[in-house]
């Protein structure tokens, strides 16, 4: 609303002290104070209210204006019920500051005021947002290049004064108003901390739109749920930790429920663009999926090669050589094990490839992610380095600590006490021939990470001991036969008796065989344990006190 439309309203006891040529500015809230300094609870637009308990003498009005000036402040009402008039120094004041100055009669109380602005203000932006989400609704119409979530937030920006972002699970921004004056773009730590309250509250069953208090910011996040993944899913562990949100920079807690309403249109928007987008994904998943299934079911090198080639210009179009190749698999587990994890593990992982420094869309369009039962694997293209960077210091590509490190914190909340994701990062192989190796580096690497302690994990090929690099080169059924004539006597005996005897012998591998610590970590008495270990070495006909018995047991239990 206008300054003007105020003292138009004779009920609100205002009187024009000056500023009569600047009637016309936008008042967007109301705020009373006695505060010698109110500049940080003010972000601009607000009619300010005061007693006038700050002014001890005259110099004090022009400091009290000048900080008003500068927070961007609509206007000044003083009242009148502790003093006789306004005092000459604050009319000149905001003369000199061309501030508007309102008297209020001593019989209008501050509140009559507030409440009559707040009802104001409410109700205009209403109205203003309905026209916000009918005016992206017809851009919509027009197919994809007519908008998208960007536009939207320009309207929201530019219409209602409304600081909003599209974030992924991880904090990432997606989208973000494009205005010149939208102010500065979010800060990645709070977009990843604003990721975590979303993930926490819905996992937690509350309804958004979510309050959360951030960097000296109040933020409400209302979730953009999938449309076609929202309507199948049974569980809301099937969606959470893909679902995008919508983040706005005000206080929803007080709004009237037409225009929250309204908010939820514009991410019923949103949700369309990302279901537009989720389609385009269709052929890449296709090609991953095809790929996998060559690689794993040992193909000829020629034959993956040739569906490699048809993937890399789909996934970097313009490149005029064949790139090269990295592996990441991840795994996603649910207690319980009734919520199938492969298709979560797929879009995270479309999502937690990107480099968090990236914003928009776009980059995700360059990772093809398929999956199998609770595994998805991502075939993930780089482009060919030149030789004369090949010496350089830092190694092209995913690096498993920097990706851990940038979706660690908002996922851990959204997987709360009850899931766990654990991945593995490959390193890269310059042809067809490689991708096997990288597929079974990237398994191993992501069996390290899962033996660490954590909710989100992640492993490199770079911690991999060098046995352990040699397994992927090693046939089937010598795998098998390997693995059952150790351990299928140990499993066994586990399904008939209940004895545990292959988490024992895990466990006491991974404590190199300390007696001590091997029981304290399994909550067992040392004789149980050394009972357990006997029981083992009867079975396989082993001895655990023997570095070669030791050494084929731990390659029997990564090769299962």
């Amino acid at each position: 609303m206008r300054l003007r439309a105020l003292l138009e309203t004779d009920a609100l006891g205002l009187r024009l002290l000056g500023g009569e040529d600047e009637l016309d500015r936008t008042v967007r809230g109301v705020m009373t104070t006695d505060l010698r300094d109110p500049s940080r609870y003010l972000s601009g637009g607000e009619l300010v209210l005061t007693g006038l308990a700050w002014r001890r003498e005259p110099e004090d009005s022009e400091r009290f204006v000048r900080i008003l000036t500068a927070a961007g402040v609509a206007g000044l009402a003083a009242g009148e019920a502790e003093i006789a008039s306004t005092p000459d120094d604050l009319i000149e004041a905001c003369a000199r500051h061309r501030m508007p100055l309102f008297s209020v009669n001593e019989k209008v109380s501050f509140a009559s005021i507030t409440e009559h602005v707040v009802r104001q203000v409410s109700s205009e932006r209403a109205g203003d947002l309905a026209a916000v989400v009918d005016r992206h609704r017809r851009l919509m119409t027009g197919g994809p290049a007519g908008g998208g979530p960007e536009v939207v937030l320009d309207l929201l920006g530019s219409d209602l004064d409304l600081r909003a972002w599209v974030l992924s699970p991880t904090g990432r921004q997606i989208a973000g108003s494009s205005l010149a004056d939208a102010g500065p773009g979010l800060p990645a730590a709070v977009g990843a901390g604003l990721a975590g309250e979303h993930l926490a509250a819905s996992r937690s069953g509350r309804r958004g739109p979510h309050r959360v208090t951030a960097a000296g910011s109040t933020y409400s996040l209302f979730p953009v749920r999938s449309s076609g993944r929202a309507a199948s899913a049974r569980d809301v562990r099937e969606t959470v930790l893909s679902d995008w949100l919508l983040a706005v920079e005000a206080d929803a807690g007080d709004w009237p429920e037409e225009r929250l309403d309204l908010l939820h249109g514009v991410t019923q928007l949103i949700a369309v663009e990302r279901d537009r987008r989720d389609a385009a994904r269709t052929v890449r998943r296709r090609l991953a999926q095809e790929v996998l299934e060559l690689v794993q079911a040992g193909a000829a090198p020629a034959e993956i090669a040739a569906r490699l080639r048809v993937a890399a210009p789909v996934l970097l179009p313009g490149l005029g050589t064949a790139p090269h190749w990295q592996v990441v698999v991840a795994r996603v587990e649910w207690e319980g094990g009734d919520i199938p994890g492969g298709p979560v593990a797929q879009a995270l992982l479309e999502e937690v490839l990107v480099d968090p420094d990236a914003a928009g869309p776009e980059p995700s369009d360059r990772i093809a992610v398929a999956h199998t039962g609770d595994e998805a694997v991502a075939l993930v293209p780089l482009p060919a380095v030149p030789a004369e960077a090949e010496a350089a210091p830092a190694a092209p590509g995913l690096h498993a600590d920097a990706l851990l490190a940038a979706v660690r914190d908002p996922l851990a909340r959204g997987l709360a006490d009850d899931g766990r994701l654990t991945f593995g990062v490959s390193a890269a192989v310059h042809s067809a021939e490689g991708l096997r190796g990288a597929l079974e580096e990237a398994r191993h690497a992501r069996r390290v990470a899962a033996a660490r302690p954590g909710r989100v994990c992640a492993a490199g090929h770079q911690e991999l001991a060098s046995h352990v690099l040699l397994l992927p080169f090693v046939p089937d059924d010598v795998r098998r036969a390997f693995t059952a004539r150790l351990l299928d006597p140990l499993r066994d005996y586990d399904r008939r008796h209940r004895a545990e005897l292959i988490p024992t012998l895990e466990a006491f591998l991974d404590c190199d065989g300390s007696w001590t610590r091997c029981a304290t970590r399994l909550h067992l008495h040392v004789n149980t344990l050394r009972y357990r270990v006997g029981r083992i070495e009867q079975l396989t006909g082993r001895d655990l006190s023997r570095l070669e018995d030791k050494l084929d047991f731990f390659l029997a239990l990564r090769m299962s």
